[in-house]
């Protein structure tokens, strides 16, 4: 990926993992591993606003193909964190790796009204050509 990024924003945890980065083209990578059962509080959605705070809209994409899961309050915390800040964003990508966060990322992308500009991805192959494209 491009050299020229930001420094990743890593948050470690013992059930999850969150690295958040911001490229020169406005593109916002964050991507998640294990299960997110809220153990870091709002400190995930901090971090990503400072990635698009003081910018044009962003384009977000967010990599969960490596998620297990994640509790209902944390799926119900993002849905309204996305909601309010909605407008940081010119559209929003996510990549699933199993069908349970493919339905939970569907409850999130309707609870926060984001039908028109969130995409949900079931195949790592189109997702990574896309973001490919978006950061070059």
């Amino acid at each position: 990926m491009n050299s020229a990024s930001q420094p990743v924003r890593e948050i470690d945890g013992l059930h999850c993992t969150f690295a958040i980065r911001r490229y020169p083209t406005g593109v916002v990578v964050m991507k998640i591993s294990g299960t997110d059962i809220g153990e870091f509080g709002d400190r995930p959605m901090l971090e990503l606003m400072e990635c698009v705070r003081g910018h044009d809209r962003s384009r977000l994409f967010i990599d969960a193909r490596d998620v297990r899961g994640a509790s209902i309050n944390v799926s119900a915390a993002w849905a309204e964190w996305l909601r309010a800040h909605r407008l940081h964003f010119e559209d929003i990508a996510m990549l699933t790796g199993t069908r349970y966060v493919e339905i939970t990322a569907d409850f999130v992308r309707r609870f926060a009204a984001l039908e028109s500009m969130m995409r949900i991805y079931t195949e790592p192959a189109i997702f990574d050509a896309v973001l490919s494209e978006a950061i070059a």
